[in-house]
């Protein structure tokens, strides 16, 4: 009896050593691979599997020589997408191939071959969500305690705009594997079968990834974004016609898998995720209550919540309430001042600026103390600074603010504090504007070159043509709108810089607008572009090429900082929109056509439009 049930354990040991593993084990399934150079770690991402945890308690390094390269097993793991290798152009590790290494057990094995001057041990592993990170340089996500949350610069020097040359092998399958291979593959997936050939392809790549986007949740009120890495809100972009409301996120990667894809939000509202350009990735939720839609930030800032903050339940936000505990402000200089809060647990957030106000609502705090907030503020840009309590819980610190001062928002890495930092912005002396016929706004168009100043010029298309023909039709439009306009220029004569801004100071104007036409030496490059100098100008030129951008179908080249002497030299917003490019044959004959001139126009008057409106 005793060898009969011996023989039946035996047996049943054999049958699970043999089961598939799938049976088994929780299994960590790969769904893509990402290199991201502008924090230098390779990402390998799981879809709605087990956590990263305990996997990660068993990745072990092995070094090896000749060549110099390391290698990782990562247990209980398939490879749902294609054999990964990579050459890379980086420093340190030179090339990457992941492959899966074995089926039964499935291990996913991860090579890594070095430079000379590379040492391995500067490779760390760690994870975010189900996100398994090895970073390849020995330095951080930030060195810095707080993460930004929120910025009003649509453009920043801190931004990435990193460049990487990817290699890999492209498999063209010729006729099945047979028996053989297959058993071969199935014990060693790095062997590449004989019956298959490989072609070896190069890709351009522009990674610069500080927060990557990888999954939408619909809810009622709004749309929930996840993603791992820091994410920043840029200040929110309103447009018409439709009425919709625009979130840029910088230095941020959208997935292919949710990008240009519309979400349907409620039976009003919808909302769209892009990659709006090489570093950005763009929201566009079209709504009526886009006065009510703000940004909401988990206490670890890797999630994201565009929600219309009228309609959505505050408490599903958090599990944890939070207090005040610590009021703290910092002068930086003349211009720039901090407010720090810090709190007794992490806090759930979300942020509200308006032109002259910035509203924070702090979901999940219940307890502050009124005599030390007004005591430290007293005394600083914050003095008229206030916070009032929501009803059951939560609180809203809101803080009036000039115009023009630049907002930025900081989360600390625990969550459990707040900076709130502001810049004034320096004006220079105006003059009064002379009051027009009920009060109407005063705007000065500018024509770019003129007379002797062609401008660019590309088979006999000059730019200064273009221009003022662009500037007529405008000046038309403004004009029904009930602006008064002026134009430096109404004929073809040259003008110097100097003049054109003479002629605006004289003006007393709200706004200046000057228009050019582009031009490269790379016919291939097509696109429009608006200018800014003072930070005065910013808003008028964020809005207006929104509106630019979202009326033209050419390439959206963005905005720029610069110091053409026009908007350099002038003391209202000024702004410099290139139209388009007469260097690229098929934008040169639509700039030189009716419809894409009154489109152009069109374009900019709404985005003037949408400027005054956004100032009340």
């Amino acid at each position: 009896m005793k060898k009969f049930i011996t023989l039946i354990f035996l047996l049943l040991a054999i049958i699970i050593n043999f089961l598939p593993q799938a049976f088994c084990e929780e299994v960590f399934k790969i769904t893509s691979a990402n290199f991201d150079t502008a924090n230098s770690i390779i990402v390998l991402t799981a879809k709605d599997t087990v956590s990263t945890e305990n996997i990660m308690k068993d990745i072990k390094l092995v070094k090896l020589e000749n060549p110099a390269r390391a290698y990782f097993d990562i247990d209980s793991s398939i490879l749902t997408i294609p054999k990964q290798d990579w050459t890379l152009n980086t420093g340190g590790v030179r090339q990457v191939k992941i492959n899966q290494f074995t089926t039964n057990p499935n291990v996913v094995r991860c090579v890594l071959y070095f430079n000379d001057n590379y040492d391995p041990d500067n490779l760390k592993f760690f994870r975010i969500k189900n996100n398994i990170i090895i970073k390849i340089k020995n330095n951080n996500f930030s060195s810095d305690y707080f993460q930004q949350t929120y910025r009003d610069e649509h453009t920043s020097s801190s931004d990435f705009y990193e460049a990487l040359t990817v290699t890999y092998p492209v498999i063209e399958p010729t006729n099945p594997p047979g028996m053989v291979t297959q058993i071969q593959q199935a014990f060693d997936a790095v062997t590449t079968p004989n019956t298959q050939q490989q072609k070896i392809e190069k890709k351009s790549l522009k990674l610069n990834t500080q927060f990557y986007l990888n999954n939408i949740t619909i809810k009622p009120y709004g749309i929930l974004i996840n993603g791992f890495g820091a994410a920043t809100i840029e200040k929110p972009m309103i447009l018409q016609n439709p009425t919709r409301i625009v979130y840029d996120i910088p230095n941020a990667l959208t997935s292919q898998t949710i990008r240009n894809k519309e979400f349907k939000i409620n039976e009003t509202d919808t909302a769209k995720v892009g990659q709006f350009e090489m570093n950005k990735a763009r929201i566009v939720i079209t709504t009526n209550d886009v006065n009510n839609y703000i940004p909401i930030f988990s206490a670890d800032n890797q999630s994201l919540l565009l929600a219309n903050f009228q309609k959505l339940d505050k408490s599903s936000l958090f599990t944890n309430a939070a207090d005040v505990i610590a009021y703290d402000k910092e002068r930086l200089n003349d211009q720039t001042n901090s407010m720090i809060l810090s709190f007794s647990h992490p806090i759930v957030h979300g942020i509200d600026r308006k032109n002259n106000n910035l509203n924070i609502y702090l979901y999940n705090v219940s307890k502050y103390s009124e005599e030390l907030f007004k005591s430290e503020y007293s005394n600083s840009v914050f003095a008229n600074a206030k916070i009032t309590l929501m009803p059951q819980i939560g609180m809203v610190l809101s803080i009036p603010l000039e115009n023009d001062s630049l907002v930025n928002t900081y989360l600390g890495a625990d969550g459990k504090s707040l900076k709130i930092k502001v810049k004034g912005v320096k004006k220079a002396v105006k003059q009064p504007a002379v009051s027009s016929n009920h009060g109407a706004k005063k705007v000065v168009i500018d024509a770019g070159h003129g007379g002797s100043d062609y401008g660019a010029i590309r088979n006999g298309i000059n730019e200064k043509d273009i221009t003022l023909d662009v500037a007529k039709r405008l000046k038309t439009l403004l004009a029904k709108q009930g602006y008064t306009v002026v134009m430096t220029r109404e004929t073809d004569k040259y003008l110097s810089l100097q003049e054109r801004c003479d002629i605006t100071e004289a003006s007393a104007p709200d706004i200046f607008v000057s228009i050019h036409v582009n031009s490269s030496v790379k016919p291939e490059i097509t696109g429009v572009e608006t200018h800014y100098y003072h930070q005065e100008s910013l808003a008028l030129a964020q809005t207006v090429h929104a509106s630019i951008a979202s009326n033209i179908k050419s390439n959206n080249r963005g905005l720029f900082k610069s110091k053409f002497y026009v908007i350099n030299h002038t003391t209202v917003p000024a702004i410099l929109c290139e139209i388009g490019f007469i260097s690229n044959d098929s934008e040169r004959g639509q700039l030189n056509g009716d419809r894409r001139k009154q489109d152009t126009a069109k374009a900019i008057m709404e985005g003037v439009n949408n400027y005054f409106k956004q100032q009340h």
